[in-house]
């Protein structure tokens, strides 16, 4: 049985290396029995405004609906000023009080060896949204100034035993339900 995972990318730059790591394993997936379906619509999401719970746009509706829907989710995201990128935060709070992320196994990757404090606040954001932080499966693949592609990502002697490795995790816990 194949697993769905909503991949989130914290970066809506196009060349983001976040984005290119969620795309190599998006390719490495089927090994591990995982579709990877990499979320597209953070960009769309409007800033949080509590006020409007329960008159959401369908943007945040989509966002919500894709994570109810997937087994897991897989982020990797940047740092910016040692923080969460805003774009990844405004849309971890849309769905704060919904419950989407409660339960759900949640993997978090880490494109950059100098991002480790986004990371750990990633991880604190979502372990208090009751998610399962698959901890030894949150990783870093250290990309920043190699210019990898995904195909690169997947073969390098570097990175692709970090990937699978954070892949296998991820399946186990799956398997496990």
């Amino acid at each position: 049985m194949t697993n769905q995972v909503l991949a989130i990318s914290g970066s809506l730059r196009k060349a983001s290396i976040n984005s290119t790591l969620l795309r190599a394993a998006q390719i490495a997936a089927d090994k591990f029995c995982l579709e990877i379906d990499i979320y597209t619509g953070l960009g769309d999401l409007p800033l949080f405004n509590p006020d409007l719970e329960g008159r959401e746009a369908q943007s945040v509706l989509n966002f919500r609906t894709k994570l109810r829907s997937c087994d897991a989710v897989l982020i990797a995201s940047p740092e910016y000023a040692h923080g969460v990128t805003g774009v990844l935060k405004n849309a971890l709070d849309w769905v704060v009080a919904s419950g989407e992320f409660m339960g759900k196994p949640v993997v978090m990757l880490n494109a950059s060896g100098r991002a480790t404090i986004a990371q750990a606040a990633l991880i604190e954001t979502i372990g208090t949204m009751d998610a399962t932080v698959l901890h030894n499966a949150c990783l870093t693949i250290a990309l920043n100034g190699k210019n990898y592609s995904e195909t690169d990502i997947i073969t390098a002697s570097d990175t692709a035993p970090t990937l699978q490795k954070a892949l296998d995790i991820l399946r186990t816990k799956l398997q496990q339900k």
